[in-house]
């Protein structure tokens, strides 16, 4: 498909071509490579009629994703996954119309064991990782428990890890390659907050979700700080929707998990899940 293909209209005004389209869907080079890279494998896969699948993408980069998709009017033939149901990095996945979901090999597993007595942390795993040369992008879930860490990797480099991935820091591993179905899951340590807001913007919802004032909630807006659904936002009378999920650079996240009725002074009841 050449350059024009998939060409869309746009905000309701004019239909844009592909330049046009990535320039209005990034804010930032990096993004609009990416957002090229993900137009070129659904591109190649449409033409060929072959899968193809990206890099783990942070959830950020799969909003990135589900907007240039939406935009295009992809409807079928294109998921996300992780390896698991509910994992934070995922691939995306575009699929040809002969098979029904990703190829299992894409994602591949190590479980690192090491000794209780030792705590390597999230970081030194990643920082190792990285330091045998691969990209942010060949790694997906580091999922650290008391006794091992189950590591999400790309398919292509599993081999070579389970040569050369021995330590996490100073902490010496035993890898081996487990299948998918025997991953654990480390339980999610969450808060659950049940406050009133005056209204359902994002000021009010924040200061709420992280126990702030709604004046610093708005400073933190204001600043860069915060993205609903992974994707920023700068405005604090941006209105929230129950399910969202709200970051804040620096505290975490939370999420809007039901919004209730109205008291008799009308501020609005909700109930919130601070990830700890």
């Amino acid at each position: 498909m050449g350059q024009g293909s998939f060409t869309e209209e746009y905000g309701g005004e004019t239909t844009l071509n592909r330049r046009e389209l990535l320039d209005k869907l990034s804010a930032s080079a990096e993004e609009r490579v990416l957002l090229g890279r993900l137009w070129d494998s659904l591109e190649r896969s449409r033409s060929r009629n072959v899968p193809e699948a990206s890099g783990f993408l942070s959830p950020h980069e799969q909003a990135l994703a589900r907007r240039l998709l939406q935009t295009l009017d992809v409807q079928e033939g294109f998921l996300l996954w992780g390896g698991y149901e509910g994992a934070q990095r995922q691939q995306a996945h575009f699929l040809p119309d002969w098979m029904e979901g990703p190829d299992e090999s894409a994602i591949r597993c190590l479980r690192c064991r090491f000794y209780e007595t030792e705590h390597p942390t999230h970081r030194d795993f990643l920082g190792s990782l990285m330091g045998l040369g691969l990209t942010r992008e060949k790694v997906g879930d580091i999922l650290v428990s008391p006794r091992w860490a189950d590591v999400l990797v790309g398919g292509s480099v599993a081999d070579h890890l389970l040569r050369e991935f021995t330590r996490a820091g100073r902490v010496p591993l035993q890898v081996e390659e487990i299948s998918l179905g025997e991953l654990r899951i480390p339980a999610q340590q969450v808060k659950l907050l049940r406050d009133t807001v005056a209204s359902l913007r994002l000021d009010c919802v924040l200061a709420a979700g992280f126990s702030v004032s709604r004046g610093a909630a708005a400073d933190l807006i204001r600043g860069g700080r915060t993205e609903i659904n992974w994707m920023p936002c700068d405005k604090p009378d941006a209105t929230v929707e129950q399910g969202d999920v709200l970051t804040v650079r620096g505290l975490g996240k939370c999420r809007l998990e039901e919004v209730g009725g109205q008291s008799r002074k009308g501020r609005t009841s909700v109930t919130m899940k601070r990830y700890l």
